[in-house]
């Protein structure tokens, strides 16, 4: 028998709402049956998986260590704290929030610097004139050591940050930082701007798998029905059911509204009856209706989805491409 199927999720704050919300939409609800201090979990009605509420440096090391089969936790992290991160784990999906992008910020007063070439310039200028490296603020000492390999430039040294990275420059403990950002105020307030090509990486909450885990028959059944869930969740997001039935609806007529208006038709085409049921992008919606009325059409009805499932899941295609590489 193998161990049960760990999704670990944010212990505390806005990343927990948003998580219990992002499950709970796929019809994944996650409990806590010992009560709400409990940092162990259920997915209701799904048996054989356990949900372990972690931080997300915790999530990050648990998924590289192959401890839990799903962790959401953010790109940053994954990429800053886990050596080779691609062959440890597989990003499944993007999740739409805890956005943040990791970039490079300079003191605003360095108006001749407005790109990372200019930054090596006055690297190298700084260290001519002061008999020293420029220093770096910064907790992204992977990511600031890559992406400044990339750029070339060699005339600096990381002061790793153990507070408020933004208040380096400031309080002259560095002459830049590389930090998180996700509305650029804190770094205006503070006398800083972003360099123009200085975005490390735009990172996210990510539903991430553990290539290391325990990938058993059973684990993988679960992982399916999850994936499954997620993934007909976003596609009933993404449409709007529109219906309608008269004598004029046939085959000709469903091949110009597929090919304006972007719609599908889940059920087949129209019916001996003359009824059709599409899903149409919410945004082409009303063009589609008055496209049916002017064909014909006497009534058109439109809903929302609660899910659409398909016979393939590129979700569960996505993990099972990263487990066998």
């Amino acid at each position: 028998m193998s161990g049960p199927f760990v999704i670990a999720v944010p212990a505390k704050g806005r990343l927990q709402e948003h998580t219990d919300a992002f499950f709970a939409r796929a019809g994944l609800e996650l409990v806590k049956p010992r009560g709400e201090r409990d940092y162990r979990g259920a997915i209701k009605g799904l048996p054989g998986a356990e949900v372990a509420y972690l931080s997300a440096s915790e999530i990050t090391l648990l998924l590289a260590q192959g401890a839990v089969h799903f962790g959401v936790t953010g790109e940053d992290l994954v990429r800053e704290e886990m050596p080779d991160p691609d062959a440890k784990v597989v990003l499944i999906e993007a999740l739409g929030f805890g956005e943040a992008n990791v970039i490079v910020a300079v003191p605003q007063a360095w108006i001749d610097v407005q790109s990372m070439a200019d930054l090596d310039d006055v690297a190298t200028a700084f260290r001519i004139k002061h008999d020293r490296k420029m220093r770096v603020a910064t907790k992204y000492l992977n990511l600031t050591r890559g992406f400044f390999s990339k750029h070339g430039i060699t005339d600096y040294r990381i002061v790793e940050s153990a507070g408020a990275t933004e208040a380096a420059p400031g309080t002259g403990t560095a002459e830049l930082i590389v930090d998180i950002t996700s509305t650029g105020s804190t770094l205006a307030a503070n006398g800083l701007k972003i360099v123009e090509d200085g975005v490390i990486l735009r990172s996210q909450a990510n539903l991430i798998a553990s290539r290391g885990a325990d990938w058993s028959e059973e684990n993988r059944d679960i992982a399916r029905d999850v994936l499954d869930r997620i993934a007909a969740q976003a596609r009933a997001r993404a449409f709007r059911e529109v219906r309608t039935r008269f004598a004029g609806c046939d085959e000709a007529l469903l091949a110009e509204a597929r090919e304006r208006f972007g719609v599908a038709a889940p059920l087949g085409g129209p019916t001996s009856s003359g009824m059709l049921t599409l899903h149409c992008p919410p945004a082409r919606v009303h063009a589609l209706a008055s496209f049916l009325r002017d064909k014909g059409a006497q009534g058109v009805t439109v809903s929302g989805l609660d899910y659409v499932f398909a016979r393939d899941n590129p979700l569960y295609a996505k993990l099972e491409a990263g487990l066998s590489r």
